[in-house]
This record gives C-alpha cells, structure tokens and sequence, in this order.
C-alpha cells in the first residue's frame, strides 16, 4: 500500500507533516510518497534523525496557497504539491492522497483532476465529529454552498457505505439537518430530500434539529456545504469556548484551582474526546479516489491519525463499494 501526501500543505508545512508522515509509515508499516520541495523535506529527515526506508520524495516548484484562486490555482500551478499529488492518485500510481493544504484547492483537484464517479454529480466534504454519545459523520461540510435534492441522496448513500466500511456501523443511521423534526417541517428543498430519502434503502430517521446533532445519536447527518460548513465551525467554535471558560473558571480561586486538581483526569479525558487530531481529516466522498483534506493546523499524530484514515478507506474499498452502489441505484 502506497499514501501520497502533500508535505507543503498545512499550516505546520513542512516539519509535521513530514514528522507524522514518517510516523504512519512505521506504525502502519507502509509506503508513503512525500510531494513537495525536496529540500526542505530532508532538512526535517536530518533535523529528527528520520529513517527515509519506507519514504519517497517526488520534488515539485510550487505550493497552492489558501490566499490562491483554487481554480486557476490548479490550472496554473502545475508543478505544485496538491497538483502533482493528485495527478499521481488519478494515474493509480499510490492508492491515497492526503493534504492539509487550501480546502478550495484540494476540492477543484478532486474533481478536476482525480474526476467525480460517474453518476455522482457533486463531490461532499465528510468529516467525522465526536458527539456526546457517538462520533458521527457530517455531509456536506463545505464542499457545495447549494445543492439538488438528488445530491442529498448521493450523500446518503455515500455516508451509508462509508459508516459500515471505515466506522464499522452495521446499520448506520441517517438523517437530515431541519428546523423541526417533523416530516412536514422545512422548505420545499428539504420536504423533496426527506421523500428522497425515506424512499431509499439506507436507514433514514428522518429531520434532526440543530440541538440534536452534538448527542450523536444518528451516525450520518446530512445537509447542503452552506449549513453544514456553519455547523462544523459552530461546532469548533463553541467546543474550544467551553475549554477556555472551564479553565478561567478552576483559576479563578485556590478552592477552583484544588478541584480543578482532581478532575484533571475528566477533563483530559472529555479535551481527547473532543480532538480532531484523534480523527484524521475529512474525505472528500464521490471522487474516483481515495482523496483526505487534513485539518489546516495539523501537527505530526493528526497526520498519521490522516494516514490510518486513508487505510482504512482502501481496505474497505469504498470508492468501489460506491461506484457499485451508485450504478445498482441510478440503474
């Protein structure tokens, strides 16, 4: 098994992503394909004393920054990571692609480059998100501001081979993101989808309220890109608000600071469960390849967290689960 990943992506490009690329390799006992400037990639390798067996360098010019037209990025910089990564992916020459880098970037590359399955229309970014009593998937998280009732679909059947393949749920459970959990709630956008998906053969549970969605209770949550990008970063956003509240709080009085002391264990317990280094980064569901954007600020375990991901994918044959589950539905 070969991994491609974009060593210049990312806000800590090149040292973490190099660190935990090599970390992956020896845990995982794998090829990886490190694309990027060779060398500032060696100077990592002597900088840690890193082992280079199981490790290629593919040299590339230039780096698709955040600020770049993803686009025109990937029109133009052909000699960039992102480009070159995936160009290697769509000639089968790895069986994964992995980046921290520009989301915008890595979504034209998946679909212009690595290509769309066919009867797929729209590509979906995929986070896994820890809930209260759960981890669950979110579909779309950013991929596509506005979506066809059809697509919604497509999400939930992705989401439903993805769960049982990589997250091992035997009967994952599916719902869409409404203002009410009645059927008749919603917009005309969101009545279409439910007939859509209560007509389907995954499991459906029908509308889920906002309120609902951080218990983790329904294993696939779906949406259009525009809601679930907002949920994704409410979600972060009031994550990381309650960790600083908490810890102003326990400082506030040597009483505070004491208790503080003794739930130390429960809060590294409840900050773990709540870490997206634990969960890799999100794979971009409905291209013809195995294709993971990485959290922009990822660190060394969050890479090779990224790299368990995409091994997972591969030995759970989800594109192919999906091209076959696809063409069986829209035949």
């Amino acid at each position: 098994m070969k991994i491609i990943v974009d060593a210049m992506g990312g806000d800590n490009a090149p040292e973490e992503v190099v660190k935990g690329a090599y970390l992956a390799s020896n845990e995982f006992n794998i090829d990886i394909v490190l694309v990027g400037d060779k060398e500032k990639i060696e100077k990592v390798f002597n900088d840690n004393n890193i082992s280079t067996n199981k490790i290629e360098i593919v040299h590339t010019t230039e780096v698709i920054t955040n600020n770049d037209s993803p686009t025109l990025s990937i029109r133009r910089k052909k000699d960039s990571s992102i480009v070159v990564g995936m160009k290697l992916l769509k000639e089968k020459k790895a069986d994964a692609f992995i980046s921290a880098g520009s989301t915008g970037a890595i979504l034209a590359g998946g679909l212009f480059i690595v290509g769309r399955i066919e009867g797929i229309d729209r590509a979906a970014l995929s986070p896994v998100i820890p809930g209260k009593n759960n981890y669950f998937m979110l579909i779309d998280s950013g991929a596509n501001a506005e979506c066809k009732p059809e697509n919604i679909l497509d999400f939930g059947i992705m989401g439903d081979i993805y769960s049982k393949k990589v997250l091992k749920k035997q009967s994952p459970t599916i719902g869409i993101v409404n203002i009410g959990s009645e059927e008749e709630k919603g917009n005309s956008f969101t009545k279409e989808c439910y007939n859509l998906l209560k007509n389907s053969n995954i499991n459906f549970k029908g509308n889920v309220e906002a309120r609902e969605i951080p218990e983790g209770n329904i294993d696939v949550i779906l949406c259009d890109g525009f809601t679930g990008n907002v949920i994704l970063k409410l979600f972060e956003g009031v994550a990381g608000t309650i960790f600083d509240i908490l810890k102003e709080e326990i400082m506030t009085s040597t009483v505070t600071k004491l208790g503080g002391l003794l739930l130390k264990p429960v809060f590294k317990k409840f900050k773990k469960k709540f870490d997206y280094t634990e969960y890799g980064g999100a794979i971009l569901l409905g291209v013809d390849g195995t294709v993971i954007k990485a959290h922009g600020s990822s660190n060394a375990k969050a890479i090779k967290n990224a790299v368990r991901q995409a091994i997972l994918c591969i030995e759970g044959n989800v594109v192919e689960e999906i091209k076959n589950e696809i063409k069986r539905y829209k035949s």
